[in-house]
């Protein structure tokens, strides 16, 4: 405590104890502890006030802010087992196949 050991706190007492006399000496001690009590109080409501600032906590209806990253795209459909037993490789996610017809190449037109 203090870097006090007990020898030096009990001189301390002894002294306060001759300069302020036995009947003083515990109303002393008294108005010492309240000070304390109110100076604990005000640092712990001024940690409070401060911690609500710094962090107010989320009230009570309203929604969680949206995160700022956006979830991932679902994954694409598994290719048809027809098309993998052809040997055709899948398409890549996201790309249109080309129809049956449109593979075809369209007659020249004599003209």
């Amino acid at each position: 405590m203090f870097g006090i050991g007990m020898t030096e706190l009990l001189v301390i007492l002894v002294v306060a104890l001759i300069v302020f006399g036995p009947t003083k000496l515990p109303e002393l001690a008294r108005s010492l502890g309240r000070a304390m009590h109110e100076f604990r109080r005000a640092s712990n409501d001024l940690r409070a006030s401060f911690n609500e600032a710094v962090d107010p906590a989320p009230q009570p209806g309203l929604r969680p802010p949206t995160p700022a990253i956006p979830p991932p795209a679902p994954a694409a459909p598994p290719a048809p087992l027809d098309q993998l037993a052809a040997g055709e490789a899948p398409a890549p996610a996201g790309a249109e196949r080309p129809s049956p017809s449109a593979a075809q190449p369209a007659p020249p037109e004599n003209g």
